[in-house]
């Protein structure tokens, strides 16, 4: 509880983390909220069942708030409100910050009365399309500084964000939002591309830090890295050198 895990891809689609982490805390019985940026309900609903979560049951009982992003853009560009009264959580597109955003996510995780959910969570997918959308760096750090706060330290949640990253992008913005948040994060999971390109057996290497400096002077982050292989229902890990293509 309390921690930042900081989703980031290179080279390759880090999807599958998001829907990891969806599908287990579900499973896990905590409440949350899901900002959904890049897919629909229904993409995500879909590979949810497949791996044995149905959220549109976890909407119905209140254990997940979604926010639709894409749907939720074009409704606010073309003047339709979701609910009438009320602001959209993406008011940022015609607007400088991320207020209202940020508002919507403690809403959404604050503990109402009978509440039985056991320690939010919130899950972004993903962060780079904020700045895609023309909010600023300083907004989007702001944002998530401020999520932080609320779910980590206030409700004794936790925060999983994903971000795509380049290290060779001209994106200097995405960039830079990229390695503030790494010197904020409790973990890391960095899904990347194999650098000899594509193969049926192996579909990249995940790198996970666990940032032990964060939390205690002088002690060195703990890195491992793993291969892996993306199934139908699951994703497989092995060490380097040890998939089916080698042996």
């Amino acid at each position: 509880q309390g921690k930042f895990t900081l989703l980031r891809d290179t080279r390759t689609d880090g999807s599958f983390l998001v829907h990891h982490f969806l599908s287990f805390y579900l499973r896990a019985g905590c409440k949350v909220c899901f900002v959904a940026l890049l897919q629909s309900f229904s993409h995500y609903n879909i590979v949810a069942q497949k791996l044995g979560v149905s959220l549109a049951a976890a909407k119905e009982r209140g254990q997940l708030v979604f926010l639709e992003g894409l749907k939720s853009c074009l409704d606010l560009l073309f003047g339709e409100e979701e609910q009438p009264g009320q602001p959209s959580p993406l008011q940022f597109l015609s607007t400088s910050d991320l207020r209202a955003l940020f508002d919507f996510v403690r809403v959404s995780l604050t503990p109402a009365d009978g509440d039985s959910w056991k320690s939010p969570v919130l899950l972004v997918d993903d962060l780079s399309v904020l700045l895609s959308l023309g909010a600023a760096p300083v907004a989007v750090l702001d944002f998530i500084h401020y999520c932080r706060v609320s779910v980590c330290c206030q409700l004794k949640g936790n925060v999983v964000v994903l971000v795509h990253s380049n290290e060779d992008s001209e994106d200097e913005e995405n960039e830079l939002v990229v390695n503030s948040l790494r010197h904020h994060s409790d973990l890391i999971l960095w899904a990347e591309g194999l650098a000899t390109g594509f193969c049926k057996d192996v579909h990249g290497q995940i790198k996970i830090i666990k940032r032990l400096s964060l939390r205690q002077a002088a002690e060195q982050d703990q890195v491992q890295i793993y291969q892996y292989k993306i199934q139908d229902r699951n994703v497989t890990f092995f060490a380097r050198g040890l998939s089916a293509a080698v042996l």
